[in-house]
Protein backbone atom coordinates (compact mmCIF):
# COMPACT_ATOMS: atom_id res chain seq x y z
CA UNK A 1 0.00 0.00 0.00
CA UNK A 2 2.87 2.37 0.80
CA UNK A 3 4.05 2.29 -2.83
CA UNK A 4 0.66 3.55 -4.05
CA UNK A 5 0.38 6.15 -1.28
CA UNK A 6 3.77 7.63 -2.15
CA UNK A 7 2.71 7.96 -5.78
CA UNK A 8 -0.61 9.58 -4.81
CA UNK A 9 1.24 12.02 -2.56
CA UNK A 10 3.64 12.93 -5.38
CA UNK A 11 0.59 13.87 -7.46
CA UNK A 12 -0.73 16.28 -4.84
CA UNK A 13 -3.18 14.17 -2.84
CA UNK A 14 -3.55 14.64 0.92
CA UNK A 15 -3.48 11.24 2.62
CA UNK A 16 -4.64 10.11 6.04
CA UNK A 17 -3.73 6.58 7.12
CA UNK A 18 -5.78 4.83 9.79
CA UNK A 19 -3.65 2.09 11.36
CA UNK A 20 -2.70 0.36 14.56
CA UNK A 21 -0.02 1.95 16.71
CA UNK A 22 1.52 -1.56 16.89
CA UNK A 23 1.69 -2.02 13.12
CA UNK A 24 4.76 -3.91 11.86
CA UNK A 25 5.24 -1.68 8.82
CA UNK A 26 3.42 1.65 9.23
CA UNK A 27 5.26 4.40 11.15
CA UNK A 28 3.19 6.99 12.98
CA UNK A 29 5.38 9.86 11.83
CA UNK A 30 5.56 10.25 8.06
CA UNK A 31 6.38 12.95 5.53
CA UNK A 32 3.64 11.95 3.09
CA UNK A 33 0.60 11.06 5.22
CA UNK A 34 -1.18 11.94 8.46
CA UNK A 35 -1.64 9.13 10.97
CA UNK A 36 -4.74 8.19 12.95
CA UNK A 37 -4.10 5.26 15.26
CA UNK A 38 -6.67 2.94 16.77
CA UNK A 39 -6.63 -0.53 18.28
CA UNK A 40 -7.07 -3.08 15.51
CA UNK A 41 -5.32 -6.33 16.39
CA UNK A 42 -4.00 -7.72 19.66
CA UNK A 43 -0.39 -8.90 20.05
CA UNK A 44 0.44 -7.50 16.63
CA UNK A 45 4.16 -7.55 17.31
CA UNK A 46 4.20 -11.30 18.01
CA UNK A 47 5.37 -13.28 14.98
CA UNK A 48 5.40 -16.59 16.83
CA UNK A 49 1.74 -17.23 15.94
CA UNK A 50 2.65 -17.49 12.26
CA UNK A 51 5.58 -19.75 12.98
CA UNK A 52 3.25 -22.10 14.88
CA UNK A 53 0.86 -22.02 11.93
CA UNK A 54 3.66 -23.03 9.56
CA UNK A 55 4.53 -26.02 11.74
CA UNK A 56 0.87 -27.12 11.75
CA UNK A 57 0.70 -26.76 7.97
CA UNK A 58 3.80 -28.96 7.67
CA UNK A 59 1.96 -31.63 9.65
CA UNK A 60 -0.96 -31.32 7.23
CA UNK A 61 1.43 -31.80 4.32
CA UNK A 62 2.16 -35.31 5.57
CA UNK A 63 -1.36 -36.36 4.61
CA UNK A 64 -2.39 -37.54 1.13
CA UNK A 65 -2.39 -35.03 -1.72
CA UNK A 66 -6.20 -35.10 -1.75
CA UNK A 67 -6.81 -34.46 1.96
CA UNK A 68 -3.92 -32.19 2.96
CA UNK A 69 -5.44 -29.08 1.35
CA UNK A 70 -8.60 -29.50 3.45
CA UNK A 71 -6.44 -29.76 6.57
CA UNK A 72 -4.63 -26.55 5.61
CA UNK A 73 -7.87 -24.75 4.84
CA UNK A 74 -9.26 -25.80 8.22
CA UNK A 75 -6.22 -24.21 9.90
CA UNK A 76 -6.76 -21.02 7.92
CA UNK A 77 -10.44 -21.09 8.90
CA UNK A 78 -9.54 -21.25 12.59
CA UNK A 79 -7.18 -18.32 12.12
CA UNK A 80 -9.98 -16.40 10.34
CA UNK A 81 -12.24 -17.03 13.30
CA UNK A 82 -9.72 -15.62 15.75
CA UNK A 83 -8.69 -12.68 13.58
CA UNK A 84 -12.19 -11.59 12.59
CA UNK A 85 -13.38 -11.78 16.19
CA UNK A 86 -10.69 -9.26 17.15
CA UNK A 87 -11.37 -7.09 14.09
CA UNK A 88 -15.11 -7.05 14.72
CA UNK A 89 -14.49 -5.85 18.26
CA UNK A 90 -12.11 -3.15 17.08
CA UNK A 91 -14.57 -1.96 14.42
CA UNK A 92 -17.38 -1.84 17.01
CA UNK A 93 -15.20 0.33 19.27
CA UNK A 94 -14.70 2.79 16.41
CA UNK A 95 -18.36 3.01 15.40
CA UNK A 96 -19.41 3.32 19.04
CA UNK A 97 -17.07 6.31 19.52
CA UNK A 98 -19.02 9.42 18.39
CA UNK A 99 -15.99 11.71 18.75
CA UNK A 100 -13.89 9.50 16.48
CA UNK A 101 -16.66 9.14 13.90
CA UNK A 102 -17.34 12.89 13.87
CA UNK A 103 -13.62 13.50 13.29
CA UNK A 104 -13.72 11.28 10.22
CA UNK A 105 -16.97 12.82 8.95
CA UNK A 106 -15.67 16.37 9.39
CA UNK A 107 -12.54 15.54 7.38
CA UNK A 108 -14.75 15.10 4.29
CA UNK A 109 -12.57 12.48 2.65
CA UNK A 110 -12.98 11.91 -1.08
CA UNK A 111 -12.14 8.21 -1.05
CA UNK A 112 -11.50 5.15 1.10
CA UNK A 113 -8.58 3.07 -0.21
CA UNK A 114 -8.30 -0.20 1.68
CA UNK A 115 -7.30 -3.83 1.51
CA UNK A 116 -10.48 -5.78 2.35
CA UNK A 117 -8.51 -8.77 3.62
CA UNK A 118 -8.76 -7.00 7.00
CA UNK A 119 -12.24 -5.47 6.73
CA UNK A 120 -12.15 -2.52 9.14
CA UNK A 121 -11.62 -0.19 6.17
CA UNK A 122 -14.60 -1.73 4.40
CA UNK A 123 -16.83 -1.21 7.44
CA UNK A 124 -15.73 2.38 8.05
CA UNK A 125 -15.88 3.35 4.38
CA UNK A 126 -19.41 1.97 4.08
CA UNK A 127 -20.54 3.61 7.31
CA UNK A 128 -19.13 6.99 6.18
CA UNK A 129 -20.69 6.46 2.71
CA UNK A 130 -17.38 7.10 0.96
CA UNK A 131 -16.48 5.95 -2.56
CA UNK A 132 -14.35 2.88 -1.99
CA UNK A 133 -11.42 1.36 -3.88
CA UNK A 134 -9.89 -1.97 -2.91
CA UNK A 135 -6.21 -2.82 -3.23
CA UNK A 136 -6.79 -6.55 -3.02
CA UNK A 137 -5.47 -10.03 -3.59
CA UNK A 138 -6.79 -12.19 -0.75
CA UNK A 139 -10.26 -11.63 0.71
CA UNK A 140 -12.59 -13.57 3.01
CA UNK A 141 -11.88 -17.23 2.27
CA UNK A 142 -10.02 -16.99 -1.01
CA UNK A 143 -8.64 -15.02 -3.92
CA UNK A 144 -10.51 -11.80 -4.81
CA UNK A 145 -12.11 -13.12 -8.01
CA UNK A 146 -13.91 -15.80 -6.01
CA UNK A 147 -15.82 -13.06 -4.17
CA UNK A 148 -16.67 -10.67 -6.99
CA UNK A 149 -16.74 -12.67 -10.23
CA UNK A 150 -18.60 -15.75 -11.50
CA UNK A 151 -16.40 -18.74 -10.70
CA UNK A 152 -17.42 -21.96 -12.49
CA UNK A 153 -16.08 -24.82 -10.42
CA UNK A 154 -15.38 -26.86 -13.55
CA UNK A 155 -12.30 -24.79 -14.41
CA UNK A 156 -11.81 -22.11 -11.72
CA UNK A 157 -9.81 -23.65 -8.84
CA UNK A 158 -10.64 -22.58 -5.30
CA UNK A 159 -7.86 -21.01 -3.23
CA UNK A 160 -5.54 -23.45 -1.41
CA UNK A 161 -6.96 -26.35 -3.45
CA UNK A 162 -3.65 -26.68 -5.35
CA UNK A 163 -5.59 -27.33 -8.54
CA UNK A 164 -5.17 -25.76 -11.96
CA UNK A 165 -7.73 -24.92 -14.63
CA UNK A 166 -7.59 -28.32 -16.40
CA UNK A 167 -9.32 -30.60 -13.91
CA UNK A 168 -10.29 -34.24 -14.24
CA UNK A 169 -13.35 -35.72 -12.51
CA UNK A 170 -11.60 -36.28 -9.17
CA UNK A 171 -10.17 -32.74 -9.27
CA UNK A 172 -13.65 -31.31 -9.81
CA UNK A 173 -14.94 -33.28 -6.85
CA UNK A 174 -12.12 -31.83 -4.74
CA UNK A 175 -12.85 -28.32 -6.03
CA UNK A 176 -16.54 -28.67 -5.17
CA UNK A 177 -15.69 -29.86 -1.65
CA UNK A 178 -13.37 -26.86 -1.21
CA UNK A 179 -16.24 -24.62 -2.29
CA UNK A 180 -18.48 -26.06 0.42
CA UNK A 181 -15.68 -25.67 2.97
CA UNK A 182 -15.10 -22.02 2.01
CA UNK A 183 -18.84 -21.32 1.99
CA UNK A 184 -19.14 -22.69 5.51
CA UNK A 185 -16.19 -20.57 6.69
CA UNK A 186 -17.72 -17.41 5.21
CA UNK A 187 -21.30 -17.91 6.43
CA UNK A 188 -20.79 -19.78 9.70
CA UNK A 189 -17.45 -18.43 10.97
CA UNK A 190 -16.86 -14.92 9.54
CA UNK A 191 -20.33 -13.41 9.02
CA UNK A 192 -21.76 -14.20 12.52
CA UNK A 193 -18.86 -12.37 14.18
CA UNK A 194 -20.05 -9.08 12.64
CA UNK A 195 -23.81 -9.62 12.98
CA UNK A 196 -24.20 -7.56 16.17
CA UNK A 197 -22.16 -4.70 14.70
CA UNK A 198 -24.24 -4.65 11.52
CA UNK A 199 -27.53 -4.85 13.42
CA UNK A 200 -26.63 -1.78 15.49
CA UNK A 201 -25.05 0.42 12.79
CA UNK A 202 -26.24 -0.67 9.34
CA UNK A 203 -29.54 -1.30 7.50
CA UNK A 204 -31.22 -4.72 7.79
CA UNK A 205 -29.80 -7.60 5.76
CA UNK A 206 -26.30 -6.08 5.76
CA UNK A 207 -23.46 -8.56 5.98
CA UNK A 208 -19.75 -8.54 5.16
CA UNK A 209 -20.23 -9.69 1.58
CA UNK A 210 -22.81 -7.01 0.78
CA UNK A 211 -20.45 -4.28 2.01
CA UNK A 212 -17.52 -5.68 0.05
CA UNK A 213 -19.52 -6.07 -3.15
CA UNK A 214 -20.66 -2.44 -2.92
CA UNK A 215 -17.08 -1.18 -3.44
CA UNK A 216 -16.73 0.99 -6.53
CA UNK A 217 -13.49 -0.47 -7.85
CA UNK A 218 -11.27 -3.48 -7.20
CA UNK A 219 -7.56 -3.02 -7.93
CA UNK A 220 -6.61 -6.69 -8.07
CA UNK A 221 -2.94 -7.56 -7.61
CA UNK A 222 -2.85 -10.23 -10.27
CA UNK A 223 -2.27 -10.69 -14.00
CA UNK A 224 -3.49 -13.37 -16.40
CA UNK A 225 0.12 -14.04 -17.30
CA UNK A 226 0.18 -15.58 -13.82
CA UNK A 227 -3.47 -16.27 -12.96
CA UNK A 228 -5.49 -18.87 -14.86
CA UNK A 229 -7.95 -17.26 -17.33
CA UNK A 230 -11.42 -16.94 -15.82
CA UNK A 231 -14.49 -14.65 -15.78
CA UNK A 232 -14.04 -11.14 -14.44
CA UNK A 233 -16.14 -8.00 -13.88
CA UNK A 234 -16.21 -4.41 -15.25
CA UNK A 235 -15.08 -2.84 -11.97
CA UNK A 236 -12.00 -5.07 -11.64
CA UNK A 237 -8.69 -3.49 -12.73
CA UNK A 238 -5.48 -5.50 -12.77
CA UNK A 239 -2.35 -3.93 -11.23
CA UNK A 240 -0.08 -6.93 -10.67
CA UNK A 241 3.56 -5.96 -10.40
CA UNK A 242 2.83 -2.31 -9.61
CA UNK A 243 5.59 -2.41 -6.99
CA UNK A 244 8.18 -3.80 -9.43
CA UNK A 245 10.84 -1.52 -10.87
CA UNK A 246 14.16 -1.62 -12.63
CA UNK A 247 17.02 -2.88 -10.49
CA UNK A 248 19.20 -0.30 -8.77
CA UNK A 249 22.92 -0.77 -8.07
CA UNK A 250 23.66 -3.04 -5.12
CA UNK A 251 25.58 -1.88 -2.03
CA UNK A 252 29.31 -2.14 -2.70
CA UNK A 253 29.94 -5.13 -0.42
CA UNK A 254 27.01 -7.09 -1.83
CA UNK A 255 28.01 -6.24 -5.40
CA UNK A 256 31.52 -7.51 -4.71
CA UNK A 257 30.11 -10.80 -3.39
CA UNK A 258 27.85 -11.20 -6.44
CA UNK A 259 30.69 -10.42 -8.86
CA UNK A 260 32.89 -13.02 -7.14
CA UNK A 261 30.51 -15.71 -8.45
CA UNK A 262 32.07 -15.46 -11.90
CA UNK A 263 30.23 -17.22 -14.73
CA UNK A 264 28.22 -19.40 -12.33
CA UNK A 265 26.15 -16.52 -10.97
CA UNK A 266 24.15 -16.34 -7.74
CA UNK A 267 21.08 -17.88 -6.14
CA UNK A 268 18.81 -15.76 -3.92
CA UNK A 269 16.75 -17.22 -1.08
CA UNK A 270 14.09 -15.43 0.93
CA UNK A 271 11.07 -16.76 2.78
CA UNK A 272 9.50 -13.35 3.34
CA UNK A 273 9.19 -11.19 6.41
CA UNK A 274 6.64 -13.12 8.48
CA UNK A 275 8.01 -16.61 8.87
CA UNK A 276 11.24 -18.06 10.26
CA UNK A 277 9.85 -21.43 11.35
CA UNK A 278 11.80 -24.00 9.39
CA UNK A 279 13.05 -26.89 11.50
CA UNK A 280 16.75 -27.11 12.29
CA UNK A 281 16.96 -30.30 10.24
CA UNK A 282 15.51 -28.63 7.14
CA UNK A 283 17.69 -25.55 7.61
CA UNK A 284 20.81 -27.74 7.76
CA UNK A 285 19.70 -29.61 4.62
CA UNK A 286 19.23 -26.32 2.75
CA UNK A 287 22.62 -25.02 3.86
CA UNK A 288 24.36 -28.28 2.91
CA UNK A 289 22.66 -28.24 -0.50
CA UNK A 290 23.78 -24.67 -1.15
CA UNK A 291 27.36 -25.66 -0.23
CA UNK A 292 27.34 -28.19 -3.10
CA UNK A 293 26.50 -25.58 -5.74
CA UNK A 294 29.09 -23.79 -7.89
CA UNK A 295 26.96 -20.65 -7.57
CA UNK A 296 27.23 -18.11 -4.78
CA UNK A 297 24.14 -17.80 -2.55
CA UNK A 298 22.59 -14.79 -0.82
CA UNK A 299 20.24 -16.12 1.87
CA UNK A 300 17.92 -13.89 3.92
CA UNK A 301 18.19 -15.69 7.25
CA UNK A 302 17.27 -15.08 10.88
CA UNK A 303 18.34 -17.50 13.59
CA UNK A 304 21.22 -19.74 14.55
CA UNK A 305 23.81 -20.15 11.81
CA UNK A 306 23.63 -23.65 10.21
CA UNK A 307 26.68 -25.79 10.91
CA UNK A 308 26.65 -27.08 7.32
CA UNK A 309 26.90 -23.59 5.82
CA UNK A 310 29.36 -23.41 2.91
CA UNK A 311 31.83 -20.66 2.07
CA UNK A 312 29.76 -19.79 -0.99
CA UNK A 313 26.72 -18.70 1.10
CA UNK A 314 26.19 -15.22 2.53
CA UNK A 315 23.62 -14.91 5.34
CA UNK A 316 21.90 -11.53 5.62
CA UNK A 317 19.04 -10.28 7.81
CA UNK A 318 17.77 -8.10 4.98
CA UNK A 319 18.36 -8.05 1.25
CA UNK A 320 17.37 -5.71 -1.62
CA UNK A 321 15.25 -8.40 -3.26
CA UNK A 322 14.12 -6.45 -6.32
CA UNK A 323 17.65 -5.26 -7.07
CA UNK A 324 19.13 -8.73 -6.67
CA UNK A 325 16.46 -10.29 -8.88
CA UNK A 326 17.26 -7.71 -11.54
CA UNK A 327 21.00 -8.39 -11.41
CA UNK A 328 22.34 -10.11 -14.55
CA UNK A 329 24.20 -12.71 -12.48
CA UNK A 330 21.10 -14.00 -10.69
CA UNK A 331 20.30 -17.55 -11.80
CA UNK A 332 17.43 -18.66 -9.53
CA UNK A 333 15.16 -17.46 -6.74
CA UNK A 334 14.32 -19.77 -3.82
CA UNK A 335 11.08 -18.34 -2.43
CA UNK A 336 8.08 -19.20 -0.29
CA UNK A 337 5.66 -18.08 -2.99
CA UNK A 338 4.27 -14.78 -1.72
CA UNK A 339 2.49 -12.80 -4.44
CA UNK A 340 4.87 -9.83 -4.39
CA UNK A 341 7.96 -12.02 -4.70
CA UNK A 342 6.43 -14.04 -7.53
CA UNK A 343 5.69 -10.92 -9.53
CA UNK A 344 9.16 -9.54 -8.93
CA UNK A 345 10.56 -12.85 -10.22
CA UNK A 346 8.29 -12.64 -13.28
CA UNK A 347 9.20 -8.99 -13.90
CA UNK A 348 12.92 -9.79 -13.91
CA UNK A 349 12.57 -13.18 -15.63
CA UNK A 350 14.17 -15.26 -12.85
CA UNK A 351 13.04 -18.93 -12.51
CA UNK A 352 11.85 -20.08 -9.10
CA UNK A 353 12.40 -22.96 -6.72
CA UNK A 354 9.25 -22.79 -4.62
CA UNK A 355 9.32 -23.63 -0.91
CA UNK A 356 5.70 -22.75 0.03
CA UNK A 357 4.76 -22.57 3.69
CA UNK A 358 1.10 -21.51 4.07
CA UNK A 359 -1.80 -19.34 2.83
CA UNK A 360 -1.97 -19.06 -0.98
CA UNK A 361 1.73 -19.75 -1.47
CA UNK A 362 1.11 -23.34 -2.61
CA UNK A 363 -1.25 -22.08 -5.32
CA UNK A 364 1.15 -19.33 -6.38
CA UNK A 365 4.12 -21.60 -7.00
CA UNK A 366 1.82 -24.14 -8.68
CA UNK A 367 0.88 -21.50 -11.27
CA UNK A 368 4.52 -20.97 -12.17
CA UNK A 369 5.16 -24.71 -12.17
CA UNK A 370 2.28 -25.26 -14.63
CA UNK A 371 3.88 -22.65 -16.89
CA UNK A 372 7.24 -24.41 -16.75
CA UNK A 373 8.97 -21.63 -14.83
CA UNK A 374 9.37 -23.22 -11.38
CA UNK A 375 10.05 -26.35 -9.37
CA UNK A 376 8.26 -26.95 -6.07
CA UNK A 377 9.67 -28.75 -3.01
CA UNK A 378 8.08 -29.59 0.32
CA UNK A 379 9.50 -27.62 3.25
CA UNK A 380 8.50 -30.16 5.90
CA UNK A 381 10.20 -33.17 4.31
CA UNK A 382 12.99 -31.52 2.35
CA UNK A 383 16.26 -33.44 2.02
CA UNK A 384 19.65 -32.21 0.92
CA UNK A 385 19.73 -34.35 -2.23
CA UNK A 386 16.19 -33.39 -3.24
CA UNK A 387 16.96 -29.70 -2.84
CA UNK A 388 20.23 -29.94 -4.80
CA UNK A 389 18.45 -31.76 -7.62
CA UNK A 390 15.70 -29.11 -7.82
CA UNK A 391 18.21 -26.25 -7.77
CA UNK A 392 20.43 -27.76 -10.46
CA UNK A 393 17.43 -28.57 -12.62
CA UNK A 394 16.15 -24.98 -12.53
CA UNK A 395 19.60 -23.44 -13.00
CA UNK A 396 20.90 -25.78 -15.71
CA UNK A 397 17.74 -26.52 -17.74
CA UNK A 398 17.24 -23.59 -20.18
CA UNK A 399 13.48 -24.06 -20.44
CA UNK A 400 12.85 -22.70 -16.92
CA UNK A 401 14.61 -19.41 -17.63
CA UNK A 402 13.20 -19.19 -21.17
CA UNK A 403 9.65 -19.73 -19.92
CA UNK A 404 10.09 -17.11 -17.21
CA UNK A 405 11.56 -14.64 -19.71
CA UNK A 406 8.50 -15.18 -21.89
CA UNK A 407 6.20 -14.49 -18.92
CA UNK A 408 8.23 -11.35 -18.21
CA UNK A 409 7.76 -10.08 -21.77
CA UNK A 410 4.02 -10.72 -21.64
CA UNK A 411 3.70 -9.14 -18.19
CA UNK A 412 5.44 -5.92 -19.25
CA UNK A 413 3.80 -5.57 -22.68
CA UNK A 414 1.08 -3.15 -21.54
CA UNK A 415 -0.24 0.22 -22.78
CA UNK A 416 0.17 1.67 -19.26
CA UNK A 417 2.32 0.60 -16.34
CA UNK A 418 0.44 -1.12 -13.47
CA UNK A 419 1.20 1.84 -11.21
CA UNK A 420 -0.14 4.40 -13.69
CA UNK A 421 -3.21 2.19 -14.15
CA UNK A 422 -3.80 2.06 -10.39
CA UNK A 423 -3.45 5.83 -9.97
CA UNK A 424 -5.68 6.58 -12.98
CA UNK A 425 -8.55 4.49 -11.61
CA UNK A 426 -8.20 5.80 -8.06
CA UNK A 427 -8.42 9.35 -9.38
CA UNK A 428 -11.26 8.29 -11.72
CA UNK A 429 -13.34 7.23 -8.71
CA UNK A 430 -12.50 10.50 -6.95
CA UNK A 431 -13.43 12.59 -10.01
CA UNK A 432 -16.77 10.86 -10.50
CA UNK A 433 -17.53 10.32 -6.80
CA UNK A 434 -17.79 6.60 -7.33
CA UNK A 435 -18.18 4.16 -10.21
CA UNK A 436 -21.66 2.74 -9.72
CA UNK A 437 -22.08 2.28 -13.49
CA UNK A 438 -19.44 -0.49 -13.37
CA UNK A 439 -21.20 -2.50 -10.67
CA UNK A 440 -23.21 -5.53 -11.79
CA UNK A 441 -26.88 -5.69 -10.79
CA UNK A 442 -26.51 -9.36 -9.94
CA UNK A 443 -25.11 -8.59 -6.50
CA UNK A 444 -28.47 -7.15 -5.39
CA UNK A 445 -30.48 -10.16 -6.53
CA UNK A 446 -31.61 -12.90 -4.15
CA UNK A 447 -29.81 -16.17 -4.81
CA UNK A 448 -32.83 -17.85 -6.40
CA UNK A 449 -33.18 -14.97 -8.89
CA UNK A 450 -29.44 -14.88 -9.61
CA UNK A 451 -29.53 -18.54 -10.70
CA UNK A 452 -32.99 -18.09 -12.35
CA UNK A 453 -34.41 -20.81 -10.15
CA UNK A 454 -37.73 -18.93 -10.00
CA UNK A 455 -37.85 -18.95 -13.82
CA UNK A 456 -36.95 -22.64 -13.87
CA UNK A 457 -39.76 -23.37 -11.37
CA UNK A 458 -42.19 -21.33 -13.51
CA UNK A 459 -41.37 -23.34 -16.65
CA UNK A 460 -41.48 -26.56 -14.65
CA UNK A 461 -44.98 -25.68 -13.42
CA UNK A 462 -46.06 -24.86 -17.00
CA UNK A 463 -44.67 -28.16 -18.28
CA UNK A 464 -46.24 -30.15 -15.45
CA UNK A 465 -49.57 -28.36 -15.99
CA UNK A 466 -49.42 -29.05 -19.73
CA UNK A 467 -48.60 -32.72 -19.18
CA UNK A 468 -51.37 -33.02 -16.56
CA UNK A 469 -53.86 -31.32 -18.86
CA UNK A 470 -52.83 -33.53 -21.79
CA UNK A 471 -53.16 -36.70 -19.72
CA UNK A 472 -56.51 -35.53 -18.38
CA UNK A 473 -57.82 -34.82 -21.89
CA UNK A 474 -56.59 -38.20 -23.08
CA UNK A 475 -58.32 -39.90 -20.18
CA UNK A 476 -61.55 -38.02 -20.90
CA UNK A 477 -61.39 -38.91 -24.61
CA UNK A 478 -60.59 -42.53 -23.81
CA UNK A 479 -63.47 -42.67 -21.33
CA UNK A 480 -65.83 -41.07 -23.84
CA UNK A 481 -64.71 -43.48 -26.56
CA UNK A 482 -65.23 -46.45 -24.24
CA UNK A 483 -68.67 -45.15 -23.25
CA UNK A 484 -69.72 -44.79 -26.88
CA UNK A 485 -68.49 -48.29 -27.66
CA UNK A 486 -70.35 -49.76 -24.73
CA UNK A 487 -73.52 -47.90 -25.73
CA UNK A 488 -73.25 -49.21 -29.32
CA UNK A 489 -72.89 -52.79 -28.07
Amino acid sequence: MEVILRELHSRGHDITVLHSAKSWYIPINSTFYTSITRRMMEDESDLSYYNIMVLKVMECRKSSTFTRTFCQNDLIGSMFGLGHKILAGAAAEMLDDPVFIKKLQDAKFDLMLTDPGLPIGVILGSYLKLPMVFNVRWINTGEAHLTIAPSPLSYVPLSVSELHDEMDFLDRIKNMLHYFQSYAQQHYIINPLYSDLFERHFPPETDMLSLQLSADLWLVRTDFVFEFPRPTMPNVVYIAGFQCKKARPLPADLEAFVQSSGEHGVVIMSLGTLVSALSREVTEAIAAAFARLPQKVVWKFVGEKPSSLGNNTLLVKWLPQNDLLGHPKTRAFVAHGGTNGMYEAIYHGVPVVGLPLFFDQFDNVLRLKVRGAARVVEAGSLTEDEFVEALKDVIETPSYRNNMKRLSLLHQDLPMSPMDTAIFWIEYVIRHKGAAHLQAAGFSLPWYSYFCLDVAVFFLVIIVAFVWASVSVCRILCSWSSWKKMKAE
